[in-house]
């Protein structure tokens, strides 16, 4: 027998910042609850501005709380399966502070408007290089610690880890293929249609490669624990995992239904998407039957009420995922509340019980003593069950009353409600629901904090654990008799790893290479001209403030879309957008054919303040964008020079007078807005105070301002060129 130790203060750290970043994350996500209630809670503060805080909020749950509690279970259960202490203990403390200064430096760029703005990857490329390095760590000492293993087989959760380990390196280095101007600016090496099918090929796995798959090989290893009960069926775990881990990376384009995306690409997702409803569900069914014989202690037990809910969460997520995916219920759902609902289905029940069931079954047990509050725990399970259930039912609500009112007709033809902000006053009360089901939930993770405070301080301090176990004695001979294939397989784990690879490369592949490859998929419009100068730094400002993140720009084959917003969008439209900005919600409408809808005036007065001129608007004002301070063009030629790079066809010329170019169109553009007596008359004010205050005036066509109303103008204006001069 060999004698060890299992590295449980690695465990300890990673709980308690599961714990901190919980809160933090869950409330910057009660706080965007409320700007839809409240849109001008924040006005003025611009790192605290919607745009700038929801993709904060995603990051910090994602992979501060979610992937901390990822790191705290697979950390503790890893070396007891393999009856081995962690392969490095230098190797976890890099994991744990590298992981933890990328969560920092998230929670510092994104607000002040550093971001890529593509889903659940907005980080900028010197935070996703750093990323990409720690998860390299993370991989070496788990493989490590797999090799120097004293128990032979590897068990499924292992299985789950290691794909895991290998799908998210692969999806994120892939989609994070970026060509960086600055130190922290960087443009997507993708365009257009090209952009959104590696965006969402990385976004849907995300989803299912770091949300999903660690969180089943988690619950194969706490479920049985807690409850004391084997697991139902290995058999069907062995199908669960490789069914799983092969159809999962095909289903990305299904979020990209009735888009430009070629066809081909969107049924092949469709196809790959229903068929994943039958390992979602073997999963579920083989978690459940696993507490067959154990549903008295359910009712006793908060550990496995928790866990009973997160399994039940993941089946309604994994069933309404697939059912999304069919055109028809695509065609109602997406962009709407619907899918708000049906993230946070997954992400408060699925991944937020198993972590709270995780924390609250490790705490005692490494600290060696009872939880402080069985009732408390209690409490929190059922309150935070209420809030799951009061956030997602009004949003299913809103979603459902979003979809049928924009699709409605009156007899003549045209559009019952033809001002989008009829549906924004419609949905308001069930916005109000929403707020207080986050509360509750937000609650539930305040008890937690204090149960846990209060049982780490009854028992004792956290201390690796002594442990021993014979070593393991070495196998020369291939296959052992009668022993079945997976068998073997199970303790092979290169050829594992190796297997589960290529089971997630063939989607990926067969998906994407054509569509990067074939210049037919994505047929070009002679009409559709690079970005001027301007517009490029006033696309810029859009991405820097989230826009996309409450407006979409593509128009699908629907009538109500095309009589509201006008022609249905065309690939051959963004093959200059780098990155796409296609959006994947409208809280707002559609700015595919903004340009020329409003003039110069009404832009600038919509972002001074929206319900000036759209009354009930719960869009905020960007009043820092008018700051008496210049536009800064200082990369503007560089930006230019990275899009020739990436395929933007700028000639020398237009670069070399890129700077000139720009200050003309600005200009134009503050001479339109001085058509507004009221401008003209609020411009002199502000020029007088500002030489009485013995300041330096900057003019109106050098402020960001101008740049974002430049863009905004230009959106979809080639395409109606184009029609035009057909007609």
């Amino acid at each position: 027998m060999q004698q060890f130790y299992y590295d449980n203060k690695i465990v300890k750290k990673f709980i308690y910042a599961t714990i901190v970043f919980g809160v933090v994350g869950m409330l910057v996500g009660l706080l965007l609850a409320f700007l839809f209630l409240f849109p001008n809670l924040t006005e003025g503060i611009s790192w605290l501005s919607f745009g700038r805080l929801r993709p904060l909020h995603t990051n910090a749950v994602i992979f501060a709380f979610v992937g901390n509690a990822m790191f705290a279970g697979i950390y503790y259960s890893l070396q007891r399966l393999l009856k081995a202490r962690m392969f490095s203990d230098l190797l976890s403390n890099i994991n744990f502070w590298g992981w933890q200064l990328i969560i920092v430096a998230a929670a510092i760029s994104l607000p002040l408007g550093y971001t890529s703005s593509k889903e659940y990857a907005e980080l900028e490329w010197p935070i996703d290089i750093a990323i990409a390095l720690i998860w390299v760590v993370f991989g070496i000492n788990m493989i490590g610690t797999i090799l120097k293993r004293r128990e032979r087989h590897l068990y499924v959760a292992i299985w789950f880890y290691l794909a895991t380990f290998v799908t998210v390196a692969v999806l994120h280095i892939f989609n994070s293929l970026e060509l960086p101007v600055s130190a922290m600016k960087s443009y997507s090496v993708y365009a257009g249609v090209q952009d959104a099918l590696v965006q969402w090929w990385y976004g849907h796995n995300a989803v299912a490669f770091f949300l999903t798959t660690p969180f089943l090989g988690l619950m194969y290893y706490y479920l049985p624990k807690a409850a004391n009960r084997p697991v139902y069926s290995y058999r069907l775990s062995i199908v669960h995992f490789w069914s799983l881990i092969f159809i999962y990376i095909w289903a990305g384009p299904h979020h990209l239904l009735y888009s430009a995306l070629p066809n081909w690409a969107q049924n092949l997702g469709v196809v790959f998407s229903i068929m994943l409803i039958a390992p979602s569900w073997g999963g579920m069914i083989n978690g459940l039957l696993t507490l067959r014989g154990a549903w008295d202690k359910v009712r006793t037990e908060p550990v496995l009420k928790f866990f009973v809910v997160a399994i039940t969460g993941y089946g309604m997520a994994t069933f309404e995922g697939p059912m999304l995916s069919l055109k028809n219920v695509n065609a109602i759902a997406h962009f709407t509340d619907w899918i708000v609902a049906h993230v946070h289905v997954g992400a408060l029940a699925w991944n937020g019980f198993m972590a709270f069931g995780i924390i609250y079954w490790l705490i005692p047990r490494m600290t060696k003593g009872k939880l402080y509050s069985t009732k408390l725990a209690n409490f929190h399970f059922w309150i935070g069950t209420l809030g799951i259930i009061l956030y997602a039912l009004p949003m299913y609500v809103a979603g459902f009353l979003q979809a049928s009112m924009w699709k409605q007709f009156n007899p003549d033809g045209t559009l019952t409600y033809g001002n989008f902000l009829e549906t924004v006053t419609q949905i308001m009360p069930m916005y109000w629901m929403r707020a207080i089901g986050g509360t509750m939930y937000l609650i539930g993770m305040f008890i937690l904090v204090y149960n846990i405070i209060q049982t780490v301080r009854a028992n004792a301090n956290v201390e690796d654990e002594f442990a021993e176990a014979p070593e393991l004695v070495k196998i020369n001979a291939a296959r052992l008799k009668g022993e079945k294939y997976h068998s073997w397989l199970e303790r092979k784990p290169i050829q594992l790893t190796l297997l589960a690879t290529v089971a997630i490369l063939i989607g990926g592949i067969i998906q994407i290479v054509p569509t990067i490859m074939v210049k037919s998929n994505i047929p070009t419009i002679a009409s559709v001209k690079p970005y001027t100068p301007l517009e490029l730094e006033g696309r810029d400002l859009y991405i820097r403030e989230g826009c996309v993140g409450c407006h979409s720009q593509m128009i699908r084959p629907f009538r109500s879309e095309v009589e509201r917003y006008g022609p249905q969008s065309k690939a051959g439209e963004y093959v200059y957008d780098h990155p796409f900005l296609w959006g994947s919600k409208r809280t707002g409408p559609d700015l595919q054919r903004e340009g020329g809808k409003y003039n110069d005036n009404w832009h600038f007065n919509h972002m001074w303040s929206p319900q000036s001129t759209s009354s009930g608007s719960i869009m905020p004002s960007y009043k820092w964008l008018f700051d008496n301070e210049p536009l800064d063009i200082s990369l503007t030629q560089k930006k230019m020079q990275a899009m020739v790079t990436l395929g933007v066809p700028y000639s020398k010329n237009e670069i070399e007078n890129g700077l000139k170019d720009l200050r003309t169109q600005a200009l134009k553009i503050e001479e339109n807005l001085k058509t507004d007596p009221d401008f003209v008359k609020s411009y002199d004010e502000s020029k007088k105070k500002a030489a009485a205050k013995g300041e330096e005036f900057v003019p109106m066509n050098e402020r960001e301002i101008v740049a974002l109303i430049a863009y905004l103008q230009r959106l979809g204006t080639d395409i109606k060129v184009k029609d035009n001069a057909k007609k």
